[in-house]
C-alpha cells in the first residue's frame, strides 16, 4: 500500500536503530571458537527463544525453560540476562542527533519496540533521546510483537494518528514491509548517514 499524505511525526524501532544490540558482543567473551559460537546462537539461545520474552514471558522463565534441553550450556544461557548489558554497544549518534533536531522543532516522536518490559528500564537510561517519545510500544507490554499487525493498529490507537502520518524506522525488512501493507511511511534503517537526508526528504528537518 502506499503511503498517502505526508508523515507529520516518527515511530522510532530502538535495537540497532537507537542502540546497538548483538547478542555475540557478550557471547564473542564467552566462546572462544567462532564454529561453537555460532553454533550456539544458531540452535540454543535462538531469536525465536528470545522472542518470547519481547512477548512477556519473564527471562528467568525463558531461562528455565531452555536450560533442561541444553544443560551442558546452563551458564552461558544464564548470561543471556545475567550479563544482557553485555549486548549493547552504545547509541547511534547519528540517530540522536536527528531525534534531538526533530524534537526542537516540536515533532512528535514515539516508540515502537520488541522488547522485554524487564529490559526495556535498563535500555532507556543508555541515552538521554528516549526522552523525545511522547509514548512507547513495548511488545511484551502488549503481548504481541512486529510484524503483527495488531501491533501497529495499537500505535495507531495509542498515538490517535492514521498510517500516513507517521514515518516508521525500523532495520527490519519484515516489520517495515508489514508498515508498508498498512500504509505507514517507511524507512528500513541500513546506513546511520542515510537517516537525515530522507528524514529531510520527507520535509521534517
Amino acid at each position: 500500500m502506499t503511503a498517502v499524505g505526508s508523515p507529520g511525526a516518527l515511530l522510532w524501532d530502538v535495537g540497532n536503530v537507537i542502540v546497538r544490540w548483538n547478542p555475540r558482543t557478550l557471547f564473542a567473551k564467552i566462546f572462544k571458537e567462532p564454529a561453537e559460537l555460532d553454533g550456539f546462537l544458531l540452535r540454543v539461545c535462538t531469536m525465536d527463544w528470545h522472542g518470547e520474552t519481547d512477548r512477556g514471558l519473564s527471562f528467568a522463565d525463558n531461562i528455565a525453560r531452555l536450560t533442561p534441553l541444553h544443560p551442558h550450556y546452563a551458564e552461558q544461557i544464564a548470561a543471556w540476562w545475567g550479563r544482557w548489558p553485555e549486548m549493547f554497544s552504545g547509541a547511534i549518534s547519528e540517530t540522536e542527533a536527528v531525534m534531538d533536531d526533530l524534537a526542537t522543532r516540536g515533532v512528535p516522536q514515539f516508540g515502537l519496540t520488541n522488547m522485554s518490559s524487564q529490559a526495556w528500564p535498563g535500555v532507556q537510561a543508555m541515552s538521554p533521546v528516549f526522552g523525545h517519545f511522547r509514548d512507547v510500544i513495548v511488545s511484551a507490554e502488549e503481548g504481541v510483537i512486529k510484524p503483527e499487525r495488531r501491533i501497529y493498529e495499537i500505535v495507531l490507537e495509542r498515538t490517535g494518528l492514521a498510517p500516513g502520518d507517521l514515518l516508521f524506522v525500523d532495520d527490519n525488512v519484515a516489520n517495515i514491509a508489514a508498515a508498508d501493507a498498512m500504509g505507514f511511511h517507511t524507512h528500513l534503517f541500513t546506513d546511520p548517514a542515510a537517516l537525515r537526508p530522507m528524514i529531510q526528504a520527507h520535509g521534517l528537518l
